[in-house]
């Protein structure tokens, strides 16, 4: 967002009695320059002035003259649109990103405050899938947004180690697994899954299976010290292998701790949860009865004294509270989790946790493969990393072809290739189903990350060309023709985009911020001569193109996605 004025924020500041900061939020970008190049819409003020907002505007109107490099100012309906002078605008915003530099639109609001991300959590002895990009790109997108606006992100993988799936795959495994081929094959999960797949299929035809796995579930809650050394191992090689993942993605984890690690916890939460009267027992059951809030009831204990989801949610809530005393608790999962969310933290407020408020649910649609659903049972899963490697081989092909003398080639291909399939899931709201398509994950037109990440590295490989030039000397009107206006626009639209995005937790305001500044800066490439002119046209077009490469790379980085030099 284009910079307001002080002068103009003490002026409305004065006449609405709201704080100057709040008054910094009101302003908006008009879509056309005849709109002016700062609007304010008065509607906001109407209950507070009892006044009509076109009435607000003319009488804003006079308040606004005489302002340095404002031109002019007109009341239009109900907004008050500001002219200003361009070449000081565009002074002011792009010194003010070359300045900043990767610190562009960052700020301290989150000083002292710890938010903790939950997201991929992985299960355990289970493929991490193509279905699992949405969380994992979004939750790390997250983290990255939150940090930059000051914040503390406590980034928590709460694996899913625990359950009667692991009795399953300790019947498998003692059935029909090999330990060496496990451990030496190049993807150990893939045995697992081969295990997995086996017991479903054996068990169709002998139902005994499921009762040998409920048994050696059982072994395993009670410490057996063969079984456990087996679920152990089981979770190494899980985590051995998601690590590759998280490596290409560029993704670290604070926390691991998954739900076997809640399980000599929950006794406390469920003491305190009848001590507190909010249980009752229902068929042996113990649950939080909800239907006052038209939810059904929240399962705390199964008649066999069994704990479930719930029980163990609502536990690591309480810990990550008492633990990291967290602003805000995200969990980064699919919007069938819903009702479990909307239970687990009414709940929390029932136990007078009056934190509940500070956990949010951060959904999203689900993915879905062109050819069908994902089944781990029946062996149909997409691997995340063969997605992965699949778009790495196929951008390094391409770049064979176009640029075979390209530096760092295998670098340059991780970095692309990776892009492509992480941006996907980023470029829409969150809310929407992604459908995964091969040809869709690896295509490289279009609003695509390829198509930003060569925007970086045209702006490099100009900067680069040109050599060292005096900004001091930038004739900044050069820079007042409209495709140079429109860019300047769209990089002084960046910082708004990044705190909307915090604020409603949507990456995808980025990504749409990163390739309205990429549009614009291709048609400012092709319209405007940056090199070749007189000193000071090609220092301030220079100075563009440095500031759009800086917004573009910390854009990118912000959605995950790294931002190559040359390609």
């Amino acid at each position: 967002m284009m910079t307001v004025d002080p002068i103009i924020l003490d002026r409305l500041s004065a006449y609405s009695g709201a704080p100057a900061d709040e008054c910094a939020g009101w302003f908006e970008v008009p879509k056309s320059r005849e709109m002016g190049d700062l609007a304010l819409p008065c509607f906001r003020m109407a209950k507070v002035k009892r006044m009509a907002p076109p009435a607000i505007a003319s009488e804003l109107l006079p308040l606004m003259s005489g302002i340095p490099r404002v031109i002019k100012v007109e009341a239009v309906g109900g907004y008050l649109n500001f002219f200003f002078d361009r070449s000081a605008g565009a002074r002011d915003t792009v010194l003010g990103i070359i300045n900043a530099g990767e610190r562009y639109g960052a700020s301290c609001e989150g000083e002292g405050r710890n938010v903790c991300i939950d997201f991929s959590s992985i299960n355990i002895c289970k493929p991490f899938g193509v279905h699992h990009i949405t969380t994992t790109v979004l939750g790390h997108s997250l983290s990255r947004i939150f940090a930059h606006l000051g914040y503390n992100p406590v980034r928590i993988n709460h694996l899913g180690d625990w359950g009667t799936q692991f009795g399953k795959m300790l019947v498998a495994y003692k059935k029909w697994g090999d330990h060496d081929k496990i451990e030496n094959s190049e993807s150990p999960m893939r045995e697992l899954v081969e295990l997995y797949v086996k017991f479903h299929q054996e068990a169709e035809n002998d139902p005994s299976l499921d009762d040998e796995a409920r048994a050696a579930f059982r072994s395993i809650e009670l410490h057996d010290p063969e079984n456990w050394a087996l679920y152990e191992w089981f979770k190494e090689l899980t985590l051995r292998e998601a690590q590759r993942v998280y490596e290409l993605l560029g993704i670290e984890f604070d926390s691991y701790n998954g739900e076997a690690f809640y399980e000599d916890k929950m006794p406390a939460v469920i003491k305190e949860l009848q001590d507190k009267a909010v249980t009752t027992v229902d068929n042996g059951m113990t649950i939080v009865d909800l239907s006052e809030y038209d939810m059904p009831p929240c399962l705390i204990l199964k008649s066999n004294g069994g704990t479930i989801y719930p029980t163990r949610d609502i536990t690591a809530a309480i810990y990550r509270k008492n633990t990291y005393d967290f602003y805000k608790n995200l969990y980064v999962v699919a919007y069938q989790q819903n009702l479990h969310f909307r239970q687990v933290f009414k709940v929390l407020e029932l136990m007078g946790c009056d934190w509940a408020k500070d956990c949010v649910h951060v959904n999203f649609g689900m993915i879905s493969m062109l050819e069908g659903t994902f089944s781990t049972r029946k062996g149909n899963a997409v691997y995340l990393e063969d997605v992965l490697r699949s778009s790495i081989e196929k951008t390094r092909a391409i770049m064979m072809e176009k640029s075979p003398d390209l530096p760092n080639m295998d670098e340059v291909a991780r970095q692309v290739g990776v892009g492509a399939v992480v941006w996907g899931p980023l470029y829409s709201s969150r809310i929407k189903d992604f459908t995964f398509s091969w040809d869709k994950a690896l295509n490289f037109e279009g609003e695509t990350a390829p198509y930003a990440q060569y925007t970086h590295a045209r702006c490099c490989s100009v900067l680069r060309k040109a050599g060292e030039y005096d900004i001091e000397k930038a004739d900044w009107s050069a820079v007042e023709n409209e495709s140079s206006a429109a860019l300047i626009k769209a990089l002084a639209a960046l910082p708004k985009a990044i705190k909307l995005a915090a604020e409603k937790y949507e990456p995808y305001l980025i990504s749409r911020a990163v390739i309205e500044i990429c549009s614009c800066f291709n048609k400012f490439y092709f319209e405007n001569r940056i090199m070749g002119e007189a000193e000071g046209v090609s220092a301030a077009r220079l100075a563009v193109t440095e500031a759009t490469r800086i917004a573009v790379k910390l854009g990118l980085y912000l959605v995950g996605v790294e931002a190559p030099e040359r390609m």
